[in-house]
């Protein structure tokens, strides 16, 4: 599902490349920083915002390079919290998701990376209907930038954790890290980045080497193969040891400790031996466990469990010197987990 990047797309250009297109274009070197800084930190939806370049610059870069952003199309916010859940359209009129979190810290938004999702995983909504596909970095930045805009405040926290598998899209991912990143644009923290994956045991590899600090959630959800393998079948391709030995060498490449997010389902994955079995797993690792009570999925059949079993379960896990919290849930009014706001739009 991945995507060789249009070079049409402006807005996935980085400096580098935006001060070669630029120079191709007769123009001074100059003005790809000028264009930059409009896309990227003034964040501007269209050319003719750009006052201080040409009229004939304007009509050249229009005509030849279309501004690929995203298109609300609905919106629900949460009475209980603030949190805001967006549809998105882009201009192939596909549809994602973003979330707006409010945080004392400061806002978080949780974006999509790509159309739907190829992973299969049997609690999440995104991945019914498969990955249409890839989303470019373009895409990615302006589901942050559209927010930003649309709340009046600065976007601090970045969580590439809603629809798709980030890793399978790794050059776009990497892209848009540089640029979310950058200086010259929103120059968000690489340590406010956090990145999900279901576990692609070599992209994992790929990715430590990177260097880069931002921190990489895998998500878990089982203590051993046979009840992974049950739930994400990307546990047939990689084992939970191969995983946890790629999580060691990211740790061990990067100096990030490694989060683990673990979606609770009643009476599957939340008993007194799968606590045990996870304690015993993630033993002298340093990591941080996210329980999450699953969100009911009407085509997987799955149930969350009573809060005092989450609870009990996260006891457990702190007695066996595992850090565990039980995730804050938020916007749960709206619908704000992943792909149940997409999925009831495609069925109307």
């Amino acid at each position: 599902m991945n995507e060789v990047m249009d070079m049409n797309d402006i807005k996935s250009m980085t400096m580098e490349e935006m001060e070669e297109m630029i120079l191709s274009m007769g123009e001074k070197k100059f003005r790809a920083g000028q264009i930059y800084k409009w896309l990227h930190k003034e964040l501007a939806d269209d050319y003719d915002a750009m006052s201080d370049l040409s009229k004939k610059l304007r009509e050249e870069l229009a005509a030849a390079r279309p501004l690929f952003g995203v298109r609300e199309i609905r919106r629900l916010e949460s009475a209980k919290d603030g949190t805001v859940k967006y549809l998105f359209a882009l201009h192939d009129d596909n549809v994602i998701e973003s979330v707006l979190m409010r945080y004392k810290h400061g806002n978080s938004v949780c974006i999509s990376s790509q159309v739907g999702c190829n992973m299969g995983c049997k609690f999440c909504a995104s991945t019914v209907d498969g990955c249409v596909r890839s989303l470019t970095p373009s895409e990615m930045l302006s589901q942050v930038y559209a927010i930003q805009k649309d709340c009046g405040e600065r976007i601090s926290n970045v969580v590439v954790m809603g629809s798709g598998e980030p890793l399978d899209n790794y050059e776009a991912l990497l892209r848009f890290i540089k640029m979310i990143t950058d200086e010259n644009g929103l120059n968000i923290s690489q340590r406010n980045i956090t990145v999900s994956t279901c576990g692609l045991v070599p992209k994992i590899r790929t990715l430590a080497k990177e260097k880069l600090q931002i921190t990489l959630a895998i998500s878990l959800h089982a203590p051993n193969d046979e009840k992974r393998k049950a739930l994400m079948p990307v546990a047939k391709a990689y084992s939970i040891d191969e995983l946890m030995e790629a999580c060691r060498y990211y740790f061990d490449s990067t100096g990030r400790r490694v989060t683990f997010e673990y979606a609770l389902v009643a009476g599957n994955n939340d008993g007194e031996e799968d606590a045990m079995q996870l304690c015993a797993l993630l033993k002298g690792m340093g990591a941080h466990v996210n329980l999450i009570p699953v969100n009911p999925v009407t085509e997987s059949g799955m149930k969350r469990p009573e809060m005092k079993n989450c609870e009990r379960f996260r006891d457990r896990l702190i007695k066996g010197h595992v850090n565990a919290t039980i995730r804050r849930e938020l916007g749960s009014d709206v619908n704000a987990a992943c792909g149940q706001l997409r999925r009831s739009h495609l069925n109307n």
